[in-house]
């Protein structure tokens, strides 16, 4: 086995291959920019080499320099991760030329499915279902609209060297197949280096469905099931499962036999993924190969029992794979969500910023995390805004979803905003639940955007038994505090006024012996829970039920954030309540005439001039951050009185970038 490899990535998908090469004894080289000097993947790393400046393009995107690292550190091997140079076969065969191994595909391999143009031509060839559309490359806007409308819409324009949900955009008529070729292509030539954008028919109320396939350079080839991957926003997947909740045996069957067919043609060796879109009669067509690991890799892991990255190292040695398809099970259940540096309320918008407070949930048989952070560590508008991994796993999907619920719960991230409160939601929808949806799932659930989550009768009473509790301890600590904390003192029969979410109740609390009393109006409610002051997150039990709250303190309250809904609590006595609702509200400022930027970012284009009238939804400005375009429109109409911005320019959140009379 290699005694040393190189991880040409950063970010948790190195550490995710620097976990497995450790544990099979394999020395690790880490590559880092300007920006990732002090990231958790260099710490991990046995040794660390520097690459240049912060953007990609010049350093994890420069293959000489990658190689000379590989080099200068002996190693034998080059890991690519996934996203960067993992899918160019110029990169493959400049690693081989150097006499070192590619842990991935051959070049052959990459270019005949890491192009999805060239894949969807070979998949027609070989007779797999394609989905209809134009392959050939489109020259530019006016032909992208002409072959929309041969195709007829709607119709998804898709970046050739596309992944990730980068470069993609879907059009229901002429101008949004303009617009969206512009956007896709820009996308595409930022993130990949390719602008070539091709057109499909878009399939409605489709599935995401992808089958994971592993093949070794003896010829052998297996499926490892199937990953549910349909829960998606703007074409990113955001919730991923195995196995899938609508595939029958035979489906899968058909699907896997058919993605190791056309694996077998290219000579595959190596991880990699066919991904798929099946209809609601469960037809499936074939969508494109990702010649690499999946970023959703994990829950195949947990089902089949098969380590993915081990497979790829012991494969890029030239072993044998291990298994035949004969060996290949699914136990249980695993569900992945992505935790992301975004602001659901914004639009998801991205975030940057310091990571002030990281506590993520406590791993065990249940609960994976995989990420490449830490607390302190820094979300640069550099790169992909994840911050990590959350895999839950049981005996059933419905098992599985409590964990994910429980343990969003209680992961705890402070310092930028975060889309853990969208990821409890979608845990929680019903329809999430039953195992019906599609693609269409976050756009047709949420069509005016995420404005959080819905609190739940239990969840309300939860907390406000909770500040309740909270309260009794800070006040019993504030009281007799002599050099120990006690637990509460005698029975607490003041009563407290508490307002949540718009309504003023009143609670007592009394302690009895291994829980408390609270009284609710005239409801009574039983907490336990071992909680101590200065604990970020609280395991509650009230009434029998269980529940994790994060807390964060308040001048005359907390706020308590449980099932992704945060509330600000106030807890006062009824005297200090009723003086309280006499206080002036702070009006916000006007900013109704102003244009401000929505996130960090960096400004692509300015589309109006100063005296233009515009008309609402017209495009303004195009803002880039963490390499997505993204289209700031007017709201209403206007007249535009000052340009502040231009297109280079790296502005700050809330920068202004236009004002409007």
């Amino acid at each position: 086995m290699f005694n040393k490899i190189l991880i040409a990535n950063r970010g948790e998908i190195a550490c995710r291959v620097i976990k497995t090469a450790k544990k099979m004894g394999i020395k690790t080289v880490a590559v880092y920019s300007d920006a990732d000097a002090d990231a958790l993947h260099v710490e991990m790393a046995d040794e660390a080499v520097h690459i240049g400046p912060p953007a990609a393009a010049e350093s994890y995107l420069v293959a000489e320099k990658i190689l000379k690292a590989a080099k200068d550190t002996g190693a034998e091997a080059i890991h690519p991760g996934y996203g960067f140079l993992s899918e160019r076969a110029s990169f493959v065969e400049a690693v081989e030329a150097a006499g070192i191994t590619f842990i991935g595909p051959g070049a052959k391999a990459i270019n005949a499915m890491g192009d999805k143009i060239t894949s969807k031509k070979l998949a027609a060839e070989a007779g797999v279902s394609t989905v209809p559309g134009h392959m050939g490359i489109i020259e530019d806007a006016d032909e992208a609209v002409k072959i929309s409308g041969e195709i007829g819409y709607p119709v998804m324009l898709k970046a050739s060297a596309g992944g990730g949900g980068k470069g993609m955009r879907i059009a229901f008529n002429d101008e949004e197949a303009r617009e969206g070729y512009i956007s896709a292509q820009n996308e595409a030539r930022t993130s990949f280096g390719d602008d070539r954008v091709f057109i499909e028919k878009f399939v409605e109320e489709p599935r995401h469905i992808e089958i994971q396939v592993l093949g070794d350079k003896h010829g052998n080839v297996i499926y490892l099931g199937e990953r549910e991957c349909s829960i998606q926003r703007r074409h990113q997947k955001v919730v991923e499962e195995a196995p899938s909740p609508f595939l029958d045996e035979e489906t899968r069957k058909a699907m896997g036999e058919q993605s190791v067919a056309l694996s077998q043609a290219v000579d595959y060796a190596s991880a990699g993924t066919v991904e798929f879109i099946v209809d609601k009669n469960r037809n499936f067509y074939f969508l494109e190969m990702n010649t690499r690991l999946q970023v959703e890799h994990p829950v195949t892991e947990h089902v089949t029992g098969v380590d993915l990255v081990e497979q790829m190292l012991r494969v890029a040695y030239g072993e044998k794979l291990s298994m035949t398809q004969g060996d290949v099970t699914l136990t249980g259940w695993s569900m992945e969500t992505r935790v992301y540096a975004e602001d659901p309320i914004r639009g998801f918008l991205p975030s940057i910023g310091r990571l002030t407070r990281y506590l993520p949930p406590e791993e065990d048989d249940h609960v994976r995390v995989d990420t490449g952070v830490y607390e302190g560590a820094e979300i640069s508008m550099f790169y992909d805004p994840m911050i990590a991994k959350l895999v839950t796993t049981s005996a059933t999907r419905d098992e599985a979803i409590a964990h994910q619920r429980r343990a969003l719960d209680e992961y705890y991230i402070r310092g930028i905003a975060h889309n853990i409160p969208f990821l409890s939601a979608l845990m929680a929808h019903p329809r999430f639940q039953s195992g019906n949806m599609t693609t269409n799932f976050i756009a047709e659930e949420y069509p005016d955007g995420f404005e959080g989550g819905a609190l739940s009768n239990a969840v309300k009473e939860a907390m406000i038994a909770t500040v309740t509790f909270l309260n009794a301890v800070d006040k019993s600590r504030e009281t007799q505090i002599d050099g120990q904390i006690r637990d509460l003192p005698g029975p607490q029969l003041k009563p407290w006024a508490i307002s949540i979410a718009g309504d003023d109740v009143e609670t007592t609390i009394a302690p009895l012996e291994d829980h408390v009393e609270i009284l609710l109006d005239d409801k009574k409610l039983e907490l336990a829970s071992d909680w101590r002051p200065g604990e970020p997150v609280i395991h509650v039990e009230v009434n029998g039920a269980e529940f994790a709250m994060e807390i964060d303190r308040l001048p005359i309250g907390y706020r308590l954030t449980c099932d992704g809904v945060s509330e600000d609590i106030l807890i006062q006595s009824p005297e200090a309540a009723a003086l309280y609702k006499l206080m002036p509200e702070k009006v916000a400022p006007d900013t109704s005439k102003l244009l401000l930027c929505p996130m960090p970012g960096l400004v692509v284009s300015v589309a109006v001039s100063e005296g233009d009238e515009v008309k609402a939804g017209q495009t303004l400005a195009v803002v880039e951050a963490m390499k997505m375009e993204n289209i700031l429109r007017a709201e209403r109409d206007g007249i535009v009185s000052g340009v502040k911005a231009e297109a280079g320019d790296s502005l700050a959140v809330d920068a202004i970038i236009m004002e409007f009379e």
